[in-house]
């Protein structure tokens, strides 16, 4: 309990740090652009003119991108804001016995993985609305540790799920940068479908292991003595559960009769799962699965889940909130990721890599260099498109392929969302919790990952 103690008392003086010290994202986007600036001219020898001239030639190269990814979120946030989803997360939450607080503990752990491989986003909305359930019917569970919990997903299997940035980018042939760059040679020369990717035998196994260190990290930072658990009293669970989504007013007009229609919704689902499956059919799963057909997925979901216009649309709306990180970043780390294909800083940070590691140690030099820029950038897809255009061609040259070189980010890219107060937003807001009451159990799992992380680098094949 001591050294358990040391590292809360560090968590927490880490978070108090951070709360102090670190800027809003968009302003840290800032700070790399000025540092990407200067390495260009006086590390890459690019100058000033060539520097600036390919840092606006990438500012508008990922919109396609941009919106794919907004569309993503709101459609999750979308399918979360429905009352069947509602009703479903209180129905889950009774299957622990209150008696035993580690069940609470792990329903959270799995609910987080499982949301977490389906979408990040949907992950990030579904576990802040799913602990005050879990906390009413478990009052005997720490209400830190059952926080911890639920935010583990993200730590553990959703690099390798179903909505990975870094695989579904580049199993996509609109509008990537990767495959097709406004400026420079083109950073792969295919596409690389999820068959060879998420549903890698490698990746599926990791999945599994990553997932089981997780679940029993988050059982053994539980208090073991009744003293030491912090829960919430039965008044502050109430102030914090969520209220489900309303039924709409009855209509009044022959507009608010269309708007409530569910026609439309049958409709608009069944055109967007024809064109699904149609694409699925051609290609397969495995070539078919990109960033589109799951937003695809998730679009048609949300319709039938709130089966009228108004509720879907009013959902959307609220969602945006959710997604406006991602609208208003893009562009800016598109400059970035053009300073790197339009001057030689690309080039220059690859001969970096390859300086420093060799085709044993790559890999495992890409997860720490990932989790460590991860803690600055907290946008896997912007993060992905900046480091690849550098990372993927020294590990050619090292030997090591596109898809290691992938996974490596990715996995990296995962651990230290555990510490990263970003992604922590959705589920202290709705608990009312600081991030330095939490931090300090994500670290201890964090830590466990991260051995689990640097092992699997070690005994990753090169050529994937």
């Amino acid at each position: 309990m001591a050294a358990l103690d040391l590292v809360r008392d560090a968590g927490a003086g880490l978070s108090r740090f951070t709360e102090r010290w670190v800027p809003d994202s968009w302003v840290i986007c800032m700070m790399l652009t000025s540092v990407a600036l200067l390495v260009a001219v006086f590390g890459a020898g690019a100058s000033v003119g060539e520097a600036l001239e390919g840092w606006g030639g990438g500012l508008w190269v990922l919109l396609g991108l941009s919106m794919q990814f907004s569309i993503a979120m709101v459609a999750a946030y979308a399918c979360v804001a429905s009352r069947p989803v509602y009703r479903l997360l209180d129905r889950i939450a009774s299957l622990p016995n209150p008696a035993r607080p580690l069940q609470a503990v792990a329903l959270a752990a799995l609910f987080s993985m499982a949301t977490a491989y389906l979408n990040w986003a949907f992950c990030l909305v579904a576990c802040a609305l799913f602990v005050p359930f879990v906390a009413r019917r478990n009052p005997k569970v720490d209400i830190r540790v059952l926080v911890a919990s639920a935010y583990v997903g993200l730590g553990t299997v959703w690099q390798s799920g179903l909505s990975s940035s870094a695989p579904l980018i580049l199993a996509t042939a609109d509008n990537n940068p990767l495959l097709d760059p406004k400026s420079g040679p083109p950073v792969i020369d295919r596409i690389y479908p999820v068959s060879e990717t998420l549903f890698s035998s490698f990746n599926l196994v990791y999945m599994v292991v990553i997932a089981v260190v997780g679940v029993l990290a988050c059982l053994a930072i539980h208090p073991r003595r009744a003293s030491d658990v912090v829960s919430l009293s039965r008044e502050q669970v109430d102030a914090i559960l969520p209220e489900p989504p309303p039924e709409p007013d009855p209509p009044r007009t022959p507009a608010d009769h269309l708007e409530l229609f569910r026609g439309w919704v049958w409709l608009a689902a069944l055109l967007i799962l024809w064109a699904l499956g149609s694409q699925i059919v051609e290609k397969g799963f495995g070539r078919a699965w990109t960033i589109n057909a799951y937003n695809m997925t998730f679009l048609a979901a949300a319709l039938l889940l709130h089966q009228r216009p108004v509720s879907f649309l009013r959902a959307c709306r609220r969602g945006v909130d959710t997604a406006w990180g991602i609208i208003v970043q893009f562009p800016f780390y598109a400059g970035i990721f053009g300073l790197m294909n339009g001057t030689r800083l690309g080039p220059w940070l690859e001969e970096l890599f390859k300086r420093i590691a060799s085709t044993e140690t790559f890999p495992t030099a890409v997860y720490l260099y990932s989790g460590f820029l991860n803690l600055f950038v907290p946008s896997a897809g912007s993060k992905w498109l900046i480091e690849a255009p550098y990372l993927i061609p020294a590990g050619e040259e090292l030997g090591v392929s596109v898809v290691t070189t992938m996974f490596a980010y990715a996995y990296g890219d995962s651990t230290t969302n555990l510490i990263q107060p970003f992604f922590a937003i959705p589920i202290l807001a709705v608990t009312r919790l600081r991030f330095g009451e939490v931090v300090g159990y994500t670290f201890l799992i964090a830590l466990a990952c991260a051995a689990t992380g640097i092992a699997a680098m070690a005994l990753i094949p090169a050529q994937l």
